[in-house]
């Protein structure tokens, strides 16, 4: 059964529902993040809210993909990749009990909340509906303003901070799986982005990879921590086509026919310039493809066999 299946088939409705808040934080030098958790009590009409609103999320979802770090998803559509390719599990096994000693009892177990999960049981199965939290859950935004609801016509104060849940949930852990409908908010919960950084550090350490360029100097500063491109650096070391010296032989004879700026020595390495990483990451994703029908040059933002 896939993912997507799972979840369809599983019983929000009737299932047993608590909602979670966590506070995130991390340590210099541990790439796992730390997820300190409340569950928190909650009324009956909120809690149908809440299941009337993932099940609409869920059937949103017609079609899933799985998960590349330059896949992209669309409204109708989530990216799909297992549970132990990510930290996910940290949440699954810090919300496993609803303990006393877990509960909310205060408001300053709220404050500052990073995200929050609606866990639901059912018939043996747990589901997790991941958002962040939005600024209604910082304690600083609540900083010269005054709270006030309209009530009878007329404002008046707000003695109880407010907070607001979203209807729209970032990601979902259903068993062993993941289905992400946030790629940005998946990869900022779960520390995705701190993963592909410490990846291009270790490409950056590969001598079968810097031995392709002159210098990789202007490599590193057009990657800098820009997500976009730790992906795609990721990306071409998990391609691995620098490693293949027929894909590096062709590239070096075909560029120009290709339509790609990429400039040689006279020993036959890259020389990287601010003008041409662009080019050169498109070579070594092998994402510049040459129609068969047009005999036009694309680029493509991924290469899914056929």
């Amino acid at each position: 059964m896939t993912a997507l299946q799972t979840f369809k088939n599983f019983d929000v409705l009737g299932g047993s529902l608590n909602l979670w808040t966590f506070r995130k934080s991390q340590r210099q030098g541990v790439p796992a993040p730390t997820f300190t958790g409340h569950w928190v009590g909650i009324t009956s009409t909120l809690e149908q809210a809440l299941k009337n609103a993932i099940v609409e999320a869920r059937d949103a979802i017609t079609e899933t993909i799985e998960y590349d770090l330059l896949a992209q998803n669309n409204e109708g559509s989530a990216l799909t990749l297992t549970l132990v390719e990510t930290h996910g599990d940290l949440i699954v096994t810090a919300a496993q009990d609803e303990l006393p000693s877990k509960k909310a009892d205060k408001l300053k177990d709220l404050q500052n909340t990073s995200f929050y999960s609606v866990k639901i049981v059912s018939s043996g199965q747990t589901l997790h509906a991941i958002a962040r939290a939005n600024d209604s859950w910082k304690s600083r935004k609540a900083g010269g303003l005054l709270p006030v609801v309209f009530s009878d016509e007329e404002l008046e104060l707000e003695e109880s901070p407010a907070f607001t849940l979203s209807k729209y949930f970032d990601f979902f852990i259903v068993e062993d799986d993941v289905l992400i409908s946030d790629k940005a908010a998946f990869e900022s919960v779960l520390n995705y982005k701190q993963a592909h950084a410490d990846e291009f550090l270790a490409l950056q350490s590969e001598p079968e990879f810097t031995g392709v360029f002159s210098d990789i100097s202007e490599i590193v500063n057009y990657v800098g921590s820009n997500k976009i491109q730790l992906r795609r650096a990721v990306a071409i070391r998990q391609k691995g086509h620098y490693k293949n010296a027929a894909f590096m032989n062709a590239l070096r004879s075909d560029h120009t026919q290709a339509g790609l700026t990429i400039n040689y020595d006279p020993a036959g390495r890259i020389i990287p310039s601010e003008a041409t990483c662009a080019d050169i990451f498109q070579a070594l994703l092998d994402h510049r493809l040459m129609s068969l029908f047009s005999k036009k040059n694309y680029d493509v933002p991924s290469t899914s066999a056929v």
